[in-house]
């Protein structure tokens, strides 16, 4: 989910920046620092509408300016059990990695379908072996994140767990399928609806 947050954080301006304008220095490593970084439960994406407060303050031993800045954050928390709607991004022996936002998350093989699945390494497939349903690279899908655990030091290596074994969720073409069924006009992004 994207929020919109005001924060309050403390910047260092370097020794050799200090000469320079100040108002860029400021927005240059506020957007450095903060941008991109994960912060307690969520990540930051956006930094904007920087604002120095007050006067900065000199660290004795240290000869750089710590500068109070507030700023507009737009910051991506998922939250577990959220439902999300994201892109196979690869597909390795136990299971599949879903691109979701600005984070990936991981569909365990077991999470994927109700049925056994065989796995295709050469055509990069999983594929069930009573439906014959397939997920591949680059496939639309929905699913619910069932667990968290983001890195603070390295947000690539998060760890979100995702679960497709529910109604509702799947890769759209089998979510469309299911409710063609039913009689039920599928929805907007799914096989056979308008994109």
């Amino acid at each position: 989910m994207y929020l919109l947050t005001q924060r309050e954080n403390v910047v260092r301006i370097p020794p050799e920046m200090l000469g320079e304008d100040a108002d860029v220095i400021v927005h240059q490593l506020a957007r450095e620092s903060y941008e991109g970084k994960i912060e307690g439960d969520s990540l930051t994406v956006l930094v904007q509408n920087i604002e120095p407060m007050g006067p900065g303050r000199i660290v004795h031993g240290d000869g750089a300016v710590y500068q109070t800045v507030r700023y507009d954050a737009l910051i991506f928390k998922p939250q577990n059990q959220e439902v999300i709607e994201g892109e196979v991004v690869e597909i390795i022996k136990f299971g599949a990695f879903v691109r979701f936002g600005p984070l990936d998350g991981l569909l365990h093989i077991s999470q994927v379908m109700d049925d056994r699945i065989d796995i295709d390494d050469a055509g990069q497939r999983l594929i069930g072996k009573d439906t014959k349903r397939d997920l591949k690279t680059k496939d639309k899908v929905r699913g619910r994140v069932v667990s968290i655990s983001l890195n603070e030091r390295n947000p690539r290596e998060s760890k979100i767990g995702l679960t497709m074994r529910q109604t509702g969720l799947g890769k759209f073409e089998w979510i469309a399928d299911e409710r063609s069924k039913k009689g039920e006009k599928p929805e907007k992004g799914e096989k056979g609806a308008a994109a």
